[in-house]
């Protein structure tokens, strides 16, 4: 099995009361995930807010995550862009010796044609030393990446071994599944379809909700592996919730009220994200409170 099939977690930059990264809250973030048992975690992805963190913040954020996970978990990064040479030179400068693989979104806001997105991540796979999985996002991004041209991709591009899959298309993640080469990963991108994706043939997920709930969101992902649809569709069930709650008010203002009411984390973002108001915090504290134990 891949490294990357289960459980992946797209890890938040937690802040301090200053707005600088609280660099004890991400380590426990980590902690608190690998002993929850996912199996990899994705560094400075959408997720983490890396479109306003700085260059100096990001590279924070790297080192304290690797010197955390001490080499425990397979570890992917965050690369893409709207500009593919600027990809390019990011990856020829960045020190991968920890990464295991990157997540590349697909180009945003120039809205290229289905044949400028396979030469974006062919010339991207080309200049990366470590493998590329890419990301499909088109709530994001304003443009979906065809099935056509995930298939052609993996199959003439070696370096390019998956892809998160976040269209919010299940019948579009099956066309992946049913069509694609032998080893390739179509990894869930929506946490409330990732059951059905991993029941459909899918690798598994890189969650959001997961660094909340490893445990349980881990276990259900590993049920659906084995082909156990009943115990899988228990955790399923008891985490619905959470992840409507997680994803009501934007990712990660939603996420980050969970690691609050989780004592890991404050709810802080950064402009122009805003924090989940009251009530929805109150309402993640009560879930929390009813459904996990809080250690």
């Amino acid at each position: 099995m891949s490294k990357f099939t289960g459980t992946g977690v797209a890890l938040v930059t937690p802040f301090n009361r200053d707005n600088g990264i609280d660099r004890g809250a991400l380590k426990s973030i980590v902690a608190h995930c690998t002993e929850g048992g996912v199996e990899y975690l994705v560094v400075l992805g959408t997720t983490a807010e890396s479109a306003t963190l700085t260059r100096e913040e990001k590279e924070i954020v790297k080192q304290t995550v690797i010197k955390a996970n001490a080499g425990k978990l397979p570890l992917v990064l965050g690369v893409g862009g709207n500009n593919t040479d600027e990809v390019i030179r990011e990856l020829q400068g960045t020190d991968l010796s920890a990464f295991d693989a990157i997540l590349s979104v697909s180009p945003y806001y120039n809205k290229p044609t289905q044949e400028g997105i396979y030469q974006h991540f062919k010339a991207v796979a080309k200049a990366s030393p470590v493998p590329v999985i890419l990301y499909n996002v088109p709530g994001r991004t304003a443009s979906n990446i065809l099935p056509s041209t995930v298939l052609r991709l993996a199959r003439e591009v070696d370096n390019i071994i998956g892809i998160k899959e976040a269209a919010g298309d299940i019948v579009q993640a099956m066309r992946l599944i049913k069509d694609k080469p032998e080893g390739f990963l179509v990894i869930s991108g929506d946490d409330m379809v990732t059951l059905p994706i991993v029941l459909a043939g899918g690798a598994g997920v890189i969650s959001v909700i997961g660094q909340g709930f490893p445990r349980e969101f881990s276990d259900m992902v590993r049920y659906g592996l084995e082909g156990n649809a009943g115990e899988a569709y228990m955790l399923h069930y008891k985490l619905m919730d959470a992840i409507d709650m997680a994803f009501e008010q934007g990712n990660p203002a939603g996420i980050k009220s969970v690691l609050h009411a989780l004592e890991l984390a404050n709810g802080a973002v950064r402009l122009p994200l805003v924090k989940a108001d009251k009530d929805l915090e109150t309402r993640i504290s009560g879930f929390v409170e009813k459904n996990i134990k809080v250690v």
